[in-house]
C-alpha cells in the first residue's frame, strides 16, 4: 500500500495550517488507494539546521535529525500543506526539508497552499525546492484563499469545490508514488 505523509508546514502560534491539514487528511481517508498520516513538523522540534555535514552525506549526528529521517523515509509521497509568507513557503518548512536529502529522493509531492492568493506563490517556491531534492511534483494543487475559504481570514471553512481539488491532487500524487516506488525498489535490487 502506498503511504503518503501530509506535512503541516507551519509552526506559527495560532496557525491555521493544522486545521487545513486535518481537513486534507479527512478527505484523503475517504479513499482506499493509499494510507495517509499527518506529520506535524512542530512535533520534531527541529532547530535551525544544526547538522555539521551536508544532508547528502547521510551522516546525521543529532537525535532529532535521525528521528525526522526515519519518519520521512517511511513514506512513498507527500502532501505539503504550506502557508504563504512573503511570496514563499514558511521558514520552518524549508528548514525541515533541508535537514534531509536521500529520504526525499525519487518520491512525489502534491501541494495544498493557503494565503491571500491561495498560497500559489508558496507552492511555486516549494516546487523549485523539491525539484533539487529529486522529488517529482504533480501539476494539480489545492489553492485555499483566505478570502473565500476562511471566515474572518482565520477560521477554516473550505468551499465545497475544494474537496474535488484535493482528490484530483491526490489522484496524481498516489499514481506517481506507485510508479516511483517501483523505480526505488528496482534500484535497490540492482544495487544489491
Amino acid at each position: 500500500m502506498i503511504k503518503i505523509g501530509i506535512i503541516i508546514g507551519s509552526t506559527r502560534p495560532g496557525r491555521v495550517g493544522e486545521s487545513v491539514s486535518r481537513w486534507v487528511l479527512q478527505v484523503a481517508q475517504e479513499r482506499k488507494d493509499a494510507e495517509f498520516e499527518l506529520v506535524d513538523i512542530q512535533d520534531f522540534n527541529l532547530p535551525l539546521l544544526d547538522e555539521p555535514l551536508p544532508a547528502s552525506m547521510e551522516q546525521y549526528s543529532k537525535p532529532h535529525t535521525k528521528i525526522w529521517s526515519a519518519k520521512i523515509d517511511s513514506f512513498d509521497g507527500y502532501v505539503f500543506v504550506t502557508p504563504e509568507y512573503n511570496h514563499a513557503t514558511s521558514g520552518a518548512l524549508k528548514n525541515a526539508i533541508d535537514f534531509l536529502y536521500r529520504e526525499w529522493n525519487n518520491k512525489v509531492a502534491g501541494f495544498v497552499g493557503y494565503g491571500g492568493l491561495g498560497g500559489t506563490r508558496a507552492v511555486e517556491n516549494l516546487r523549485a525546492i523539491v525539484s533539487e531534492l529529486e522529488i517529482a511534483h504533480v501539476r494539480s494543487q489545492v489553492a485555499l484563499s483566505l478570502k473565500t475559504d476562511f471566515e474572518d481570514f482565520s477560521v477554516f471553512k473550505p468551499a465545497a469545490h475544494q474537496v474535488k481539488s484535493v482528490n484530483k491532487m491526490l489522484d496524481q500524487t498516489i499514481a506517481w508514488s506507485g510508479a516511483l516506488k517501483n523505480l526505488r525498489e528496482t534500484k535497490i535490487k540492482n544495487n544489491a
